[in-house]
């Protein structure tokens, strides 16, 4: 899929585009607005405010199915009326006191918005812009690239488009003596429910959400990102892949193929992440040269064009 875009400052003079351009990163009062992803709804999460006891009924009367630690993301399902909510845990309905269950949302000056077009290939996901939670990409196929782990699982998927430009990059690599491996790739909503809830059991909250993402932020459910390393499987992942020459290999030539280093060096401040990379994300070739060309992240990319 070929991402036509139109530059603003073709058709605007430039003080005009500055302002329109500074006020879709920033918004007002902060907001982040980008093309593709509208402002479609603010979301609320819902947590464990301490931990909390599952029942299989809306009372104390009913049997207990488990508790949930503190800090908890919840699969809310809906509301009773006496206060208690229903609710997805370990696969089965249970139900919950809502005076245990705090909803949060990032608020008006930082809200998280729902993408309008989640299958678009220039979707921007991140701390601000999220996935619907039903979301699945509906061309999701096993990639033919080789992973550091055997097991066929949907760590091995990507969007068919993706997949294809991914073999052609490792294979591109590999003619120039530069071997790689997959990490982690596709990743579905619920996995990401389950690893987010991983971390604060581990780690607690406040600390499992400077490392991991919300569910529906996290681009490996776009089914256009993946995380990779080096032949020999080391540095998966980890600061020191930076200094590998699979490493810099990637960061000249993968946007020739359609990717970009996601969240590169020093920008931080814009992406939310500090530097990654091994994490890369398909966007197509037109996009992926113009942003790397430009030394610039998808969130500028997506401030500074429009999507015809």
């Amino acid at each position: 899929m070929n991402i036509n875009k139109v530059l603003w400052k073709k058709f605007l003079p430039v003080g005009t585009a500055l302002m329109l351009a500074f006020t879709m990163l920033f918004g007002l009062g902060g907001k982040q607005v980008f093309p593709g992803n509208s402002a479609k709804a603010e979301v609320l999460h819902y947590t464990a405010a301490a931990n909390l006891n599952i029942r299989t009924g809306p009372s104390t009367s009913y049997r207990k199915l488990g508790t949930v630690k503190k800090g908890t993301l919840l699969n809310i399902k809906g509301t009773k009326s006496n206060g208690w909510y229903k609710l997805t845990y370990g696969g089965k309905t249970g139900y919950a006191s809502g005076k245990y269950i705090k909803s949060t949302s990032a608020g008006k000056d930082n809200a998280i918005h729902v993408a309008a077009k989640p299958d678009s290939i220039s979707v921007l996901v991140n701390k601000n812009n999220k996935l619907p939670d039903t979301y699945t990409p509906k061309d999701l196929v096993y990639t033919s690239i080789p992973f550091i782990f055997k097991e066929k699982t949907e760590k091995r998927k990507m969007r068919k488009e993706a997949s294809l430009a991914l073999s052609k990059l490792f294979a591109g690599a590999k003619k120039q003596h530069v071997n790689l491996l997959g990490v982690s790739a596709y990743r579905s909503h619920s996995t990401q429910v389950g690893l987010f809830n991983y971390y604060v059991k581990k780690d607690g909250s406040e600390k499992a959400r400077t490392y991991s993402a919300l569910p529906g932020t996290s681009e490996h459910e776009t089914g256009l990102a993946i995380d990779v390393t080096g032949g020999n499987g080391k540095c998966a992942a980890q600061d020191c892949f930076g200094n590998t020459k699979e490493a810099k290999w990637l960061g000249t030539h993968a946007a020739g193929y359609g990717f970009i280093i996601r969240y590169p060096k020093g920008k931080q401040a814009i992406t939310g992440y500090k530097y990654e990379p091994w994490h890369l994300r398909y966007t197509g070739k037109a996009a992926a040269k113009y942003i790397s060309g430009h030394h610039i992240t998808l969130e500028e990319y997506n401030v500074n064009t429009v999507s015809k």
